[in-house]
């Protein structure tokens, strides 16, 4: 595994797992939480540390409890989770501690590596408050890194206006089909890391060059992909059900795309 270093010093996996998916019946996003999660198993036995998780998924307890049961030490994992622009979660300043504490108490620890607000707070006030309650939490300890998800530039300078603590990451789609090039320059200037959801999204025309980039190197359209967006310092948060798809998401680390590749890929 390959590390990115976040702005306030803490290093997070490049490649991680979703899990919006996991321990729901016929792997249905909006479907019931079952009471066994074999997708997040099968993942932790290959390798991967990044857990990208989110009280909207509905299913923390679940990961939280197959996280704590799992032979992985607590300091190995990555935990991601968000707080949703919700009035049940943003009305008070007591409501957001409230969701951070049942987090915490989901995913069976004392801290949470990284903490999100899942989508823009379109009402100043109660941003500002949300983040106060991020910023406290990270004093304390308890959240090892803050960050925001789905923020537009607006949006970013909006929080510039009175945060103390420089979100580390935006976790934002990034893909073929939806590169966000003006706000990942934005970033980029910003020091805030980008992290893609919704990587492996492309075009027909687009998944034929990068099958075709792949021979070079012996590897799948999907693995250029990815590694393309890691090698230009994107953390990646793929997501699969199989086993042997997991295990080629984490494949990345023994080839290195030339530059003519990664432009031809840029230029897609």
């Amino acid at each position: 595994m390959e590390y990115i270093t976040l702005n306030n010093g803490l290093e997070m996996p490049i490649v991680g797992t979703g899990t919006n998916t996991y321990g729901k019946e016929n792997n249905d996003y909006n479907a019931a939480v079952t009471n066994e999660i074999p997708e997040l198993l099968s993942a932790l036995e290959l390798g991967y540390r990044s857990i990208d998780a989110a009280i909207m998924y509905r299913n923390e307890e679940l990961v939280g409890r197959v996280l704590a049961e799992s032979t992985v030490p607590r300091e190995e994992l990555f935990i991601t989770t968000k707080v949703p622009a919700e009035e049940e979660y943003i009305a008070s300043k007591e409501a957001t501690r409230a969701a951070i504490d049942n987090s915490l108490k989901n995913f069976q620890t004392d801290y949470l590596d990284l903490l999100l607000i899942h989508f823009p707070i379109e009402e100043k006030g109660q941003l500002q408050n949300t983040w106060e309650v991020f910023e406290e939490y990270y004093e304390a300890g308890k959240l090892k890194a803050i960050g925001v998800s789905n923020f537009r530039k607006n949006h970013l300078e909006e929080l510039k206006e009175f945060a103390k603590v420089k979100p580390a990451v935006n976790q934002i789609q990034i893909n073929l089909k939806e590169p966000n090039k003006d706000l990942l320059a934005v970033l980029k200037e910003e020091g805030i890391t980008p992290v893609a959801w919704g990587p492996m999204k492309v075009e027909d025309h687009q998944k034929e060059v990068l099958e075709d980039i792949g021979k070079a190197y012996k590897k799948s359209g999907a693995q250029i992909l990815l590694k393309y967006q890691i090698q230009r310092g994107v953390v990646v948060i793929p997501k699969s059900h199989n086993r042997e798809n997991q295990a080629a998401n984490l494949d990345l680390f023994d080839f290195h795309l030339s530059a003519e590749d990664m432009e031809r890929i840029e230029n897609l």
